[in-house]
């Protein structure tokens, strides 16, 4: 099963385009999680909301910054998800992309270690670059394009001859990179006018939206801008915004209700 196939699934049984991201900021978390307590905290995140979301985000920075205890959290949360709840699909946000060969050991860690579906990648390098990623048929291949944060226009609105920068990425990733049929695209929620060019560029392609909930993203302009002709193809991604609060149950379902108005 591929991960459009295994995501298309799951979004139909829980009739949500929710994506929680893992955020797991151990200085925030509560010391009653006892030792492990990425893993502890995951797995009450995952209890929580397994029944309205559409996939798991985990964002490598959250736990390669304490070292092999982190690494240990990582792997034991994508083996939590693999075995009690395998339909859910698993993304890493890794951000990587480097030389070919290196890039071999990166998809070994991330799709053959931590078992994960769908990774997240930057264009920067070129198509050669990522290539030992979109070689992977099966698996989702999820490219930066334009992104949620404050200085993203820094490089990405960039004019080369006369067109954005992020909008050449859609186009190339659209028209050249994606012959496997796995290719997604990052575009944050902050910015809809981009998010509405973008759909225009690569027509049904499945985009993952981060920046609902803590960044400030608008989900009505976001819906609007990125629903594709299906009412569908998109990946709407919350962290601080749900794994944070006080009743984490409570936020997915709003998060996932509020979509379905839309749809």
């Amino acid at each position: 099963m591929t991960f459009q196939e295994k995501l298309d699934k799951i979004v139909k049984k829980n009739k949500s385009l929710v994506c929680v991201g893992l955020d797991s900021d151990v200085t925030r978390l509560r010391q009653d999680f006892g030792e492990a307590k990425q893993l502890s905290f995951n797995k009450t995140i995952i209890e929580a909301t397994h029944d309205l979301v559409c996939s798991y985000k985990l964002n490598t920075a959250f736990y390669e910054s304490i070292g092999h205890e982190g690494i240990n959290a990582l792997k034991d949360t994508c083996d939590y998800l693999v075995q009690k709840y395998p339909e859910i699909p698993i993304i890493v946000d890794a951000k990587r992309a480097d030389i070919g060969n290196t890039n071999k050991g990166y998809v070994q860690f991330i799709f053959t270690y931590l078992r994960a579906d769908a990774v997240t990648l930057h264009p920067y390098l070129g198509e050669e670059a990522i290539r030992p990623f979109l070689d992977c048929k099966d698996k989702g291949i999820i490219i930066l394009c334009r992104t949620s944060n404050p200085g993203a226009g820094e490089f990405q609105d960039l004019l080369v001859d006369g067109k954005s920068l992020y909008k050449i990425v859609a186009e190339n990733v659209a028209n050249k990179w994606n012959t496997n049929k796995n290719c997604l695209l990052v575009v944050g929620a902050t910015y809809p006018n981009e998010l509405k060019e973008v759909r225009k560029i690569v027509g049904d392609m499945t985009l993952l939206v981060p920046g609902i909930g803590a960044q400030g993203g608008d989900l009505e302009a976001t819906l609007k801008a990125g629903l594709n002709s299906k009412k569908q193809g998109l990946i709407i991604n919350s962290s601080r915004g749900i794994i944070f609060a006080e009743n984490p149950r409570e936020e997915a379902m709003k998060l996932r209700n509020d979509i379905n108005k839309f749809l």
